[in-house]
């Protein structure tokens, strides 16, 4: 008999969750978890709540990192485990990426089956050969905070939903004295022969598991630890290694391990839980991770599940979402509104929690460490989200965007190198990609006034890391004021975006009298002057020498010294001094001239070739914007004088980039940076240079949007005959005042008050 007072708080959490959801429309039901799951999206449909820890979603199929000794192309399509296209389902597992052109992850499969016991996955096209399954969209639901698919080779539904750091999972299985869940210790994103270090579990009771998976892959030294418990006792279990032979193993030798025997160990594991099911008997799973120990995540998922049902937990996980959508309530069609709340709910899934309930977490020093008066979180893939995500951060999620920049802050002070993150997780940095853009994100909170710890400490960090001179051709860009071609295969972007890092970096230190560093780093911030080639008007890889190189293509995005991009693309990448960049480029005139080229010409398919992460859907004209280096240039009309262009290229790249379908997406999400372009661009304004206070103004596409801000004031933002048709700007008024010169300030919105765009289908030039 259950605790009949664990009963009563169960209901009175219940009442309560339901009783706060009626202050809130219910905005939840226009997120579409499967927008960007097919092509280049990759995103996941699963079960998580705001910045969860867990992320428990299908894979779709289990595909290695390598073919033949070489990187598989293939793998790519599976950055995030589930692919819309595809016809099977191998599990459910509960860490994945939203949107990354590359991954990890993937851990802790589960996938319940009836009939024979078969532990390996089995094949796409032979599915019957496995325990994986095929199923049908029909048969599938995915909301926020839960998701729902028919097994049909096993007849099983089903169900997921989740807490920060629990994912539940329910399973409604037919009669059978022969079901069974398995366990996959081996299975995850990106996976190659001996990515997994060491896998243990244990069997605490009939019901609970513990254990934990190390990993080395993207993260070279991942540890997740786990706690699983059964809501049913399971009548038998066992275990099979896929471990090569070694030359010792002790005298575990003594016992048959592969059934019934309750602690187990190796590299390559997998275990499976037999039970007896009734027709319709459902069995509920919850499985907590910690990044700390077992002890930790059984703590986790007793203080954060309890007794709660199933239904109970995805109640709360639902509430939540909607707590969190509310944030902006806007007015639109229901396609407008699934766009822009299923935009939502992707830019609140990372950066993720990243400590147990009781505030520890293990740092980049391997030790552990406790949170004190924040929330500790991971995955920061900041050469995409420094640009719109946490600068809308700023604006809708202050409170958590500070406890983001002191985990950067914790991330560099427990760091044997002393840099802020690159693009981490899991205590990890994994070096990917370029520029070092959290000093990006660590001056535009300071500047905007969310951050509550040490400024100047905070300063520090980004000085030390903006001089890491053995890092990505740091020490040449100081001396020679670029990176020498034959140095650095991406010596263009890299000095481009360091230009860019070093003028966010000066205004920090302006903004705290550090004049001084001040004067170094806007120095500094000019470097991008060294690598335009007056010539041809285009950024050019310069040598060692200082001539140009000769052999040089400005469409193509391969060997000219640009990561993921061409000259075409990076040539408008001065987002820090548009004013000075136009009069390199001779002049207004000539540079809304070349913008119209940009977004007009055509871009053969060879441009881009040997580049995965853009591909046709994501280009307009030869303007990329599945892409983020360019995601500035539409705006860039405003400083040639041409401001209703820009309005005009906005409303296209709205319309044609983003989409209600599983292939809506024309690039991949970078953990919520495209679609903080879509909110921002789609409420009427957009960051261009983050570090400024200053918003560049283009074109909303909704009728009117109330911001809920942090401080307790409204923002509202109105666009009178705004339309499809009626995309250009007439006039604009702020709080009465009309504004002339294109421009927002972030203070302005964060007052409160009230934007008013009045719209209509002729340019007003």
């Amino acid at each position: 008999m259950r605790n009949p007072g664990t009963s009563i708080f169960a209901a009175l959490l219940f009442f309560s969750v339901y009783n706060k959801a009626q202050k809130f429309e219910k905005l939840y039901q226009y997120v579409n978890p499967l927008i960007g799951t097919e092509k280049m999206g990759h995103t996941y449909p699963g079960a998580t709540v705001p910045f969860g820890a867990i992320q428990l979603s299908p894979e779709t199929d289990s595909i290695s990192y390598e073919l033949n000794g070489k990187y598989n192309g293939e793998v790519y399509k599976y950055c995030a485990g589930y692919r819309y296209e595809d016809k099977t389902i191998t599990g459910f597992s509960s860490t994945h990426f939203s949107g990354t052109g590359h991954s990890d992850l993937g851990d802790f499969l589960i996938m319940p089956t009836v009939g024979k016991l078969q532990l390996n996955p089995g094949t796409a096209s032979n599915p019957e050969n496995g325990y994986r399954s095929r199923f049908s969209h029909q048969n599938e639901k995915a909301e926020a905070g839960y998701y729902q698919v028919k097994l049909d080779d096993h007849n099983i539904l089903a169900e997921l939903t989740a807490t920060p750091r629990v994912g539940v999972h329910r399973y409604t299985f037919p009669k059978s004295d022969q079901s069974h869940i398995i366990l996959d210790l081996m299975a995850g994103i990106y996976n190659y022969d001996g990515k997994n270090v060491w896998t243990y579990a244990r069997v605490e009771n009939g019901s609970t598991i513990t254990g934990y998976r190390q990993t080395n892959g993207w993260a070279r030294t991942r540890t997740v630890y786990f706690a699983m418990k059964f809501s049913k006792p399971f009548k038998s279990y066992g275990q099979k290694s896929y471990d090569e032979k070694q030359a010792y193993k002790g005298f575990w030798r003594k016992f048959d391990q592969t059934k019934n025997f309750p602690e187990i160990a190796g590299k390559n594991l997998k275990m499976y839980f037999d039970f007896d099911t009734n027709e319709n008997e459902a069995i509920e799973i919850k499985l907590a991770i910690s990044p700390v120990s077992q002890a930790n995540a059984l703590e986790n998922l007793e203080k954060e599940t309890g007794n709660l049902s199933f239904d109970q937990v995805k109640t709360k996980a639902q509430e939540d979402w909607n707590k969190e959508l509310n944030k902006i309530v806007i007015k639109g069609s229901d396609p407008q509104k699934t766009n822009f709340y299923t935009a939502m709910y992707h830019t609140f899934i990372n950066p993720t929690t990243y400590m147990d309930v009781n505030g520890e977490y293990k740092g980049l020093d391997q030790n552990t460490h406790k949170a004190e008066n924040f929330t500790n979180y991971t995955t920061f893939s900041l050469w995409d989200t420094y640009r719109a995500l946490h600068p809308f951060f700023n604006i809708i999620q202050p409170k958590r965007n500070n406890d983001m920049v002191r985990s950067m802050m914790a991330h560099y002070n427990q760091f044997s190198m002393k840099m802020l993150p690159i693009w981490s997780h899991y205590a990890n940095d994994n070096w990917c990609m370029s520029g070092y853009h959290s000093v990006s994100v660590v001056a535009d909170a300071i500047i905007k006034g969310n951050y509550n710890d040490d400024p100047k400490e905070a300063l520090k960090a980004c000085v030390e890391t903006a001089n890491k001179r053995d890092y990505e051709g740091i020490g040449l860009y100081i001396d020679l004021g670029y990176i020498p071609a034959e140095k650095n295969g991406t010596s263009v972007s890299n000095t481009l975006e360091y230009a860019y890092d070093d003028w966010a970096i000066a205004q920090l230190a302006k903004h705290l009298g550090e004049i001084e560093i001040y004067n170094q780093f806007i120095k500094r911030s000019e470097n991008w002057k060294n690598n335009f080639d007056k010539t041809i008007g285009f950024m050019r890889p310069r040598l060692t020498d200082g001539s140009f190189k000769k052999d040089f293509d400005v469409l193509s995005t391969h060997g000219q010294g640009f990561i993921e991009g061409n000259s075409w693309n990076y040539s408008f990448f001065v987002p820090q001094n548009p004013d000075e960049l136009i009069t390199m480029m001779g002049g207004k005139k000539k540079f809304a001239s070349k913008l119209d080229e940009l977004f007009s010409m055509h871009l053969s398919d060879s441009f881009f070739a040997d580049t995965e992460d853009i591909t046709r859907e994501g280009i307009i004209g030869g303007y990329v914007h599945g892409n983020e280096p360019a995601h500035h240039v539409a705006y860039l009309y405003n400083w040639a004088g041409q401001p209703w262009k820009t309005q005009s290229q906005i409303r296209h790249i709205l319309e044609m980039q983003y989409k209600a379908t599983p292939d809506g997406l024309g690039g991949n999400d970078d953990t919520g940076q495209m679609s903080a372009w879509y909110i921002l661009s789609s409420l009427g304004f957009y960051p261009v240079a983050p570090g400024s206070e200053n918003y560049s103004i283009g074109s909303p596409a909704i009728d009117n949007a109330i911001l809920n801000l942090e401080n307790g004031k409204t923002f509202e933002i109105e666009a009178i005959n705004q339309s499809p048709q009626n995309v250009y700007v007439q006039k604009i008024l702020l709080n009465g005042k009309e504004i002339k010169n294109f421009t927002l300030k972030h203070s302005e919105i964060m007052n409160g008050g009230k934007l008013t765009f009045y719209m209509g289908n002729k340019a007003k030039k």
